[in-house]
């Protein structure tokens, strides 16, 4: 048994991978084919969609909203009404990379009872869960689901335990589909190097600390971002609540991939461009604070003259 986030969960359910990219991969070439169709919660980091297309599959994007104070909501109906006879799959991304929207439980459990009625199957990218502000995990399928839950939570070793170029990661999934992800993962990778493996081990064990401390230093970051960024009037922005991620909104931007290599040239600051992430992000910038005070404060003194025009 391993202890994730509060729930026990047999050994026999969880498969190593090479990164969370690689079991997102492994997992829709298990789940979706052509003639398929999977319901993508947007905006979203476009690997996962990207591969369901490259499998033959039909993607379908449901956005989140954007609230009057920049924050995000999922629409559940809307997500239950994209689903069809030929949906196999839901990708859920939360917390969220861009927008560090964060899932509550009740709107996982609300997905989850679509599912089990539906027998659609559940991809959830979990990879930002201990990084959280106000609380220990953000809320989880791994709690909320049962072993025989169609439901496959991916997580990765890159971003709470700062282990990005170990390329780990891990799958939780029923018994019955590990039989075929297991397979997928000989056919692929055959498996994880191993001593990126006792690394992970040791994280898991002995990494506690360090996860806090991080999640500590982001929180100082996300807050120095957003008062930085909330001074400018056609800022729309809301607090982080989680991942490290600011992604906002700026009135009057249309092209935020043209704004994006303005603000390089004008202040000599690198941000995602929103539509990089899906038609609903236009208009937006993602900004990444999983770096040191004194940089983010140093980009802040450059950027915030140029974005208030």
């Amino acid at each position: 048994m391993r202890r994730i986030y509060g729930a026990e969960i047999e050994m026999d359910r969880i498969v190593a991978s090479a990164s969370a990219m690689n079991a997102l991969m492994i997992a829709i070439q298990c789940l979706v084919g052509a003639g398929d169709s999977a319901v993508v919660i947007g905006p979203v980091w476009p690997n996962a969609e990207n591969a369901i297309a490259a499998m033959g599959a039909e993607v379908r994007k449901v956005d989140l909203q954007v609230q009057p104070d920049g924050s995000w909501r999922l629409d559940l109906d809307r997500l239950v009404d994209a689903c069809d006879a030929t949906t196999r799959l839901i990708v859920v991304n939360s917390p969220s990379n861009p927008t560090g929207w964060m899932a509550g439980e009740d709107e996982l459990r609300g997905v989850l009872e679509h599912a089990r009625a539906r027998g659609i199957w559940i991809l959830a990218d979990e990879v930002y869960a201990r990084i959280v502000y106000g609380r220990r995990y953000a809320p989880s399928f791994v709690t909320l689901a049962t072993a025989d839950d169609p439901v496959v939570i991916v997580n990765s070793f890159s971003k709470s335990w700062s282990m990005t170029g170990w390329r780990l990661g891990w799958i939780i999934a029923p018994r019955e589909l590990n039989v075929a992800i297991e397979k997928m993962t000989e056919f692929n990778i055959s498996h994880p190097t191993t001593f990126a493996q006792w690394g992970g081990v040791a994280a898991l064990d002995r990494g506690d600390d360090y996860v806090d401390a991080l999640v500590r230093r982001y929180a100082e970051a996300a807050e120095l971002v957003y008062q930085r960024l909330s001074e400018v009037p056609r800022v729309r922005l809301s607090r982080p609540r989680s991942a490290f991620y600011a992604f906002f909104g700026v009135d009057g931007v249309t092209d935020s991939f043209g704004y994006a290599v303005e603000l390089i040239r004008r202040a000599r600051v690198g941000l995602a461009p929103g539509v990089a992430f899906g038609a609903a992000g236009e208009g937006h910038l993602r900004l990444c604070f999983a770096a040191s005070l004194p940089k983010l404060s140093q980009a802040l003194d450059r950027l915030v003259p140029v974005l208030r025009g």
